[in-house]
C-alpha cells in the first residue's frame, strides 16, 4: 500500500451557490481522482456552500511565470477588438 505522502497533489476549485466560476480553495493529497473529489467535498464544502467541485492534479497544470508576464501578454495589446470599446452594452446584460 502506498503511503499518503506518496499520493499525488491535487488542486481544488469550488463553485459557490451564487458564484459564476470556480475558485481555487486549496490543495490535498489523494490516491486517485475519486478520492480527491470525496476529500475535497468533505474539506471544502462542509457548510453546503458549493454546487460544483473540480480537482486537478497539480502536475497537470501549466502556468505562465512572472518573468514572462510582459512578453506573454503583449500580443493581446494589439487586438483592440477584444475590448468592448466600440459599442454600447445594454444595462440589462448581466455579468459584463
Amino acid at each position: 500500500m502506498t503511503a499518503e505522502r506518496d499520493w499525488p497533489l491535487y488542486e481544488v476549485f469550488v463553485r459557490g451557490k451564487r458564484g459564476l466560476n470556480h475558485v481555487h480553495v486549496g490543495s490535498l493529497h489523494a490516491a486517485d481522482d475519486r478520492m480527491a473529489l470525496t476529500h475535497a467535498r468533505d474539506l471544502y464544502t462542509r457548510r453546503n456552500e458549493g454546487v460544483s467541485i473540480w480537482v486537478v492534479r497539480s502536475a497537470h497544470i501549466a502556468a505562465s511565470t512572472r518573468d514572462e508576464k510582459d512578453p506573454f501578454f503583449d500580443p493581446s495589446a494589439d487586438k483592440v477588438y477584444r475590448h468592448p470599446t466600440f459599442y454600447d452594452i445594454p444595462d440589462d446584460v448581466p455579468h459584463i
